[in-house]
């Protein structure tokens, strides 16, 4: 048995001001602990890492998109958002390739201390610029159920500006796992997103059924992404221009609902 594991379920975002607008499709993820890939890329046929196959990972997919090790690019971050204990396991949720081809809107790490303690999550977020930026947010309190907040640091959709608040929500990966982001300005919430799945073991059965049930996912992501945004388009929602990727790719909360800090950033 591994810790990595395949989560079948679905997304739904709902957009409630200026105008009503609500999607919901099916999906699946890869978790992945970050120890175990080269492992499962020997022991799966239908696995690779960082060559073709029917899915596969591909480390330059995530991370500062270099040869670099994520553990170590994780680790650094950590060490960045002032957190000093030895961290054991990291588990990467992200969708896989697929045929080759992939994007990730966002990816949660997992980071665990040797205990098995929960000790921080790392929000990789990604747009359609190829730009990518991580919000940095140690847990604190109650682990199995994790509420975090920061300010946008970010470009990701034009229908949305840049002076708002992210609310996450969290219930790390078990027998079920959840992910909710709450979008908010001044006079509340604007967007809500979230994400929901199943565990199921990652072998190679599961992993062709899942490709069977929800062929070409990963390019049905970004055909679904300009539909949408031509939908709003339609509705007049207003259009923000990109204001350029932030001068740092990381940004850092400091724990339950405490908003990032600006200065407390790396490059």
């Amino acid at each position: 048995m591994t810790r990595s594991a395949i989560y079948a379920g679905q997304v739904m975002h709902r957009r409630l001001r200026p105008r009503l607008h609500q999607l919901r499709y099916r999906m699946f993820s890869l978790l992945l602990d970050l120890d175990e890939i080269d492992g499962l890329a020997r022991g799966l046929r239908l696995f690779a890492r960082n060559r073709f196959n029917l899915i596969a990972f591909h480390d330059r997919d995530h991370g500062n998109g270099t040869d670099e090790p994520l553990r170590v690019q994780v680790e650094r971050l950590i060490r960045a958002a002032g957190l000093t204990d030895a961290i054991g396991t990291i588990e990467l949720l992200a969708m896989p390739r697929v045929l080759g081809f992939v994007f990730n809107p966002i990816s949660l790490y997992f980071c665990y201390v040797g205990d098995g303690a929960l000790i921080a999550i790392l929000y990789e977020v990604s747009n359609t610029f190829g730009e990518r930026h991580t919000y940095v947010m140690p847990v604190v309190g109650d682990a199995a159920n994790i509420r975090q907040e920061c300010a946008k640091h970010f470009h990701v959709s034009p229908f949305l500006p840049m002076r708002l608040q992210y609310a996450f929500r969290v219930r790390p990966p078990g027998e079920d796992l959840l992910v909710a982001i709450k979008v908010l300005d001044a006079q509340g919430p604007i967007l809500v997103a979230m994400q929901t799945g199943k565990r199921r073991e990652l072998n190679d059965a599961t992993l062709a059924r899942a490709v069977l049930t929800q062929p070409l996912m990963t390019w049905k992501v970004v055909a679904g992404i300009l539909w949408e945004a031509a939908r709003l388009w339609v509705k007049r929602v207003s259009v923000h221009r990109h204001p350029g990727p932030p001068a740092q790719s990381a940004s850092f909360g400091r724990g339950p609902f405490a908003a990032a800090d600006p200065q407390q950033e790396v490059a």
